[in-house]
């Protein structure tokens, strides 16, 4: 049985760039996968096609059990849709802006305000809910975007680059939001361009690029591909260095690297803290006096740039890819 939310072969081009070529995804029902790549991947194409903004050219999509091409308006009545800019209207008040959303889900007017209010206190808008939207702060103005996209507690959440410009303290405040809306079964494909975000919220990652689904599995998982542990070194005296290359030979399964400036030695290694004791036993031993020494893994970013060659960064293509879109 294919996730709540399910993609195969899905290819869109826009003249004679192939955004996506063939992407393939499955998320399980109340789980968060995170969608990372480099710029002009095709991450927000992906989201637009999911949730009926953009029509695939070949390729097939099943989101919530409904099948994305043979039944949109059903697909539409059980997403949420948070995009990368905050779509509020500026001059109603924030409790405005969320009854209307009720209002056009053909909620019951009594219904849409109990349920505003419900978001307005769940994302720390309360005291604001009565001034105009114009008034926030781009913050607020996500949080508000987020809670419009929440009115009808939909089964399958989408958010593109949720918390993009947004402070830490906002950033965090989002985070726990996202991880109450997943405790309570909701299934969340989330875009992003923070690894570090990914790293705390997906119980799953893929990997796109040039269109592909180059990479997928846990965090943990993707990181063990680029080389997994390591220990570093930094040695006090310079005239110790080659003695701690001996010791750390004893314990590595790779090469030891030597940076001379910084006194600075790296070897792979697995056996994790335990290991790490018995190097600091051994160094001490031979006398080795250390500026620091510790046990370290690979980043996400480490998986990013070994996967694609390219460290993260904003969409930038891939927001003219929707634009584009948008005009067709």
């Amino acid at each position: 049985m294919p996730g709540a939310i399910y993609a195969e072969g899905l290819v869109k081009t826009f003249g004679d760039v192939r955004a996506l070529d063939g992407v393939d995804l499955d998320v399980p029902e109340g789980t968060v996968l995170g969608l990372l790549g480099p710029n002009g991947a095709g991450k927000t194409t992906t989201v637009r096609c999911l949730t009926t903004l953009l029509r695939p050219d070949s390729g097939r999509a099943v989101v919530a059990g409904v099948d994305v091409l043979k039944h949109p308006d059903t697909v539409r009545r059980s997403i949420g849709l948070s995009g990368q800019f905050a779509a509020v209207d500026e001059y109603l008040t924030g409790r405005e802006n969320l009854q209307m959303v009720g209002q056009l889900y053909q909620m019951r007017a009594r219904a849409a305000r109990q349920r505003a209010a419900e978001l307005l206190e769940q994302f720390h808008l309360a005291d604001a809910a009565d001034r105009p939207a114009k008034t926030y702060s781009g913050g607020m103005r996500r949080r508000l975007d987020l809670a419009a996209a929440l009115v009808v507690s939909p089964p399958v959440m989408f958010m593109d680059e949720p918390t993009t410009g947004l402070d830490p303290r906002n950033r965090q405040q989002l985070w726990e939001v996202i991880k109450q809306l997943v405790s309570g079964g909701t299934t969340l494909l989330l875009t992003t361009q923070y690894l570090e975000e990914a790293d705390h919220l997906a119980h799953d990652i893929a990997v796109v690029d040039h269109g592909r689904v180059i990479a997928k599995g846990t965090s943990d998982q993707l990181k063990a591909r680029t080389g997994g542990e390591r220990v570093e070194v930094v040695v006090h005296e310079r005239e110790h260095i080659q003695t701690a290359v001996e010791v750390l030979r004893g314990f590595g399964k790779g090469e030891t690297t030597v940076e001379e400036h910084t006194r600075k030695l790296t070897v792979p290694v697995t056996g994790g803290a335990k290991l790490l004791a018995e190097v600091i036993r051994e160094l001490d031993t031979r006398g080795i006096e250390m500026d620091d020494i510790g046990l370290r893994r690979p980043t996400l970013d480490d998986v990013f740039l070994s996967l694609t060659g390219h460290m993260a960064e904003a969409a930038d293509q891939d927001r003219a890819n929707g634009k584009e879109a948008v005009k067709k």
